[in-house]
């Protein structure tokens, strides 16, 4: 797997902000688990959304869909950063952990302040946050019993977390997938 430092990359340089992410997915298990197969779901859409931004210049996945939309294939995934870091670490957990890009005057600063700029700090971010949550939601291992945060006030567990994860990934790849035609003509899965 190959990415540029954020430090050392010049965002004018035209070079791809990620690349050789090899395509591994699967399908995973089709006899696992329950825990086995959220977390195998999980996962291949991980990969799914790295592969989604792969080979992109700056520019390419700053570039907004269509006026007056603000949505970009960068913006997903600088909201999908925030998404981990809140359900995995804040909710699961309930640890203080601030948001990356939105504040409460900026709600969508996630989506609206992606730009080429700060693209390859923005994927590594999304990165070692995808990391930081494997990690926090493998030191959970029950899904029934109450996770230690709330969420609007509301008990939940980590297999309602784990299952609207997926579904906001499934939702969000849906976007990435239009996105990334209308930047290069690219499709697939």
């Amino acid at each position: 797997m190959t990415t540029h430092e954020p430090a050392s990359y010049d965002p004018a340089s035209g070079d791809p902000v990620l690349t050789g992410i090899a395509d591994t997915r699967d399908g995973g298990p089709k006899l696992g688990g329950e825990r086995e197969l959220l977390d195998s779901w999980l996962e291949e859409y991980r990969l799914t959304a790295l592969l989604k931004v792969q080979d992109l210049t700056p520019a390419q996945l700053a570039e907004r869909s269509c006026p007056p939309s603000t949505l970009s294939l960068l913006g997903v995934l600088r909201h999908l950063t925030e998404v981990e870091a809140y359900w995995l670490r804040e909710v699961l957990h309930d640890l203080d952990v601030p948001d990356r890009y939105s504040t409460p005057e900026r709600p969508d600063g996630d989506i609206e302040g992606a730009a080429g700029g700060t693209a390859a700090a923005d994927v590594e971010a999304y990165r070692e946050e995808v990391a930081l949550a494997r990690e926090s939601a493998a030191a959970w291992t029950d899904l029934d019993a109450p996770v230690r945060g709330l969420r609007k006030g509301e008990q939940l567990n980590l297999r309602w977390i784990l299952t609207h994860l997926i579904e906001e990934y499934a939702r969000h790849l849906g976007h990435m997938d239009l996105l990334r035609e209308r930047v290069d003509a690219a499709t697939g899965y």
